[in-house]
């Protein structure tokens, strides 16, 4: 019976966390959602039991809110989707070990921090997949979370599990007639000023923008990434499809044209991407309008000669020469030479594969993934071009759930956020309404507009408060253009960094250690009584 009710309670965390995630409306059930998994590892006295418990939570929760990557992947996406479930049970496994070995209150400290460790780890190794980090959950209630320009989705986790933990020590002690008023303010206070900080920090945004400001236009031209997009027969269409969705919208004021990632999709050379006769098109566009910079994805390579100098770099066997492919961006602008910037944080298993996993190259490249892996750029960059006033950052796709890493941008002089896309990989799923919503907190973290341009949609307009202004629909050719004013200077997120995470590395790993040097002195002391 108690196994039943156990797995019963563990299947509704799971469902609770799914209900709450974007694109429901149901956000606020994210402050109860883990209350039923603290209530199983309290009728729980085997670790293993309370592992795989949690594993059925993280399960249910990953394949109800991501099922939809099976449209570009199939056993990739089970795999990924197993590997996550079972990566997120380490902190609540830690948190059962440290209640069971030293108490409750030991025990709810060790998982805040052992959660925002964890969280840490998966936006920074080699196979991230912060997706789920908790704080994502209020993408869609920005006006909750307006203090992320100070702590990112960091402070948005640590909110989440305080209150869930609050509420359930609070209902523990209702149960048993102990409640204490000091402990129903600390609840209070810490579930509710949150809302109140965010209010008082939400800045005015001018939402009309005089007529005769600089413009940008973003295109979303709807071409399908699996029957048209890699067609080479219908990429000189694909081009000027571009080119006349722009068109359609540029004026005197135009300053930024925004296109989707691999909007060029013919992989050339980088050093030849001007003189290749199939974008030369594009470049004629670009000398009509010598006011614009053109920021696009495009699919290309670079030669390194003799030399591998990355590890990602393919052999040339035709020249005996090594070489890398690059999911890029790049700025094209009349009588400019072109910047480029490549895309850096890949799709592990899709892009790239890690270092640990090349074992299993054979599997990946099986089933649509690849063991050579794209080159990458070491860092970000923005595009500074003369005269313009616009100093874009080339977000690329999967990039822009990275809040700490789209903060390095603005250290560099980004004025406005230009994340370009291809959702149409995962049809018309949450996956891409999901996406845009996370664009929304890279807007209040840094404090700047976004220009998103999406292949298949959802392109969109996002003010600094996170709040969209403009969007074209999913599966629809158009464009937007809007008046976006470039907006300088640091919020102190990008100023300082993910503070709330690198404070629990130091104490997740003080508590692991500590715990660590617990268990020798205790086997030490029992070694000794047994002489």
């Amino acid at each position: 019976m108690n196994k039943l009710a156990n797995t019963t309670k563990a299947l509704l965390a799971g469902s609770l966390l799914f209900a709450a995630w974007p694109v429901s409306p149901l956000t606020f059930i994210i402050f109860i959602a883990w209350v039923p998994l603290l209530m199983v590892a309290d009728n729980t006295t085997k670790k293993l039991s309370f592992f795989w418990y949690t594993f059925l939570t993280t399960l249910v929760w990953n394949v109800l809110t991501t099922w939809w990557i099976w449209n570009s992947t199939d056993i990739g996406s089970i795999a990924a989707m197993v590997a996550n479930s079972l990566l997120m049970t380490l902190p609540w496994w830690g948190y059962f070990i440290f209640k069971t070995n030293y108490g409750k209150r030991t025990g709810y400290i060790s998982l805040v921090f052992f959660w925002l460790l964890f969280e840490y780890i998966h936006l920074n190794w080699q196979l991230s997949w912060p997706w789920l980090t908790l704080g994502n959950v209020f993408a869609q209630q920005i006006n909750w979370v307006q203090w992320y320009e100070f702590t990112g989705t960091s402070g948005g986790s640590l909110w989440i599990l305080l209150v869930n933990i609050l509420l359930y020590d609070t209902w523990i002690q209702i149960r048993n007639k102990s409640v204490k008023p000091l402990h129903i303010l600390i609840l209070t206070v810490v579930w509710v000023l949150p809302f109140v900080i965010s209010f008082l920090v939400k800045p005015e945004t001018n939402q009309n923008p005089v007529a005769n400001s600089n413009n940008v236009i973003i295109v979303q031209p709807n071409i399908d990434p699996y029957s048209q997009k890699f067609d080479q027969s219908t990429i000189s269409t694909q081009v000027q499809t571009f080119i006349q969705l722009s068109e359609q919208a540029l004026d005197t004021n135009t300053r930024l044209v925004v296109w989707p990632e691999t909007a060029l999709p013919a992989a050339v050379w980088q050093d030849e991407l001007k003189n290749a006769s199939i974008y030369a098109p594009v470049f004629d566009f670009a000398n009509r309008h010598r006011n614009i910079t053109i920021v696009t994805g495009a699919e290309t390579f670079k030669s390194y000669g003799a030399e591998k100098l990355t590890t990602s770099a393919r052999f040339n066997e035709n020249d005996n020469s090594y070489y890398d492919v690059f999911n890029a961006a790049v700025a094209i602008k009349s009588n400019s030479p072109l910047q480029f910037y490549n895309k850096s944080k890949l799709v592990p298993g899709v892009e790239t594969l890690p270092d640990f996993l090349l074992w299993m190259a054979p599997v990946f490249e099986k089933f649509g993934g690849t063991a050579s892996g794209y080159g990458k750029s070491a860092e970000s960059a923005v595009f500074i071009e003369p005269g313009n006033p616009y100093i874009p950052a080339p977000i690329i796709c999967y990039e822009s759930i990275y809040g700490e890493y789209v903060s390095t941008y603005v250290q560099k002089g980004a004025n406005i956020l230009t994340i370009i896309t291809n959702d149409g990989w995962w049809g018309n799923t949450p996956g891409h309404k999901q996406h845009l919503a996370y664009a929304r907190l890279r807007a209040i973290e840094t404090r700047k507009w976004v220009a998103r341009s999406a292949n298949t949609g959802i392109s969109a307009v996002i003010d600094n408060a996170g709040a969209i202004q403009q969007t074209q629909p999913w599966d629809t050719a158009a464009y937007i253009k809007a008046a976006i004013p470039p907006v300088s200077g640091e919020t102190f997120y990008v100023a300082h960094g993910d503070i709330i995470s690198t404070i629990a590395m130091a104490i997740g790993i003080l508590l692991i250690v500590w715990n660590i040097f617990m268990q020798l002195r205790k086997k030490s002391i029992i070694k000794q009584m047994r002489k």
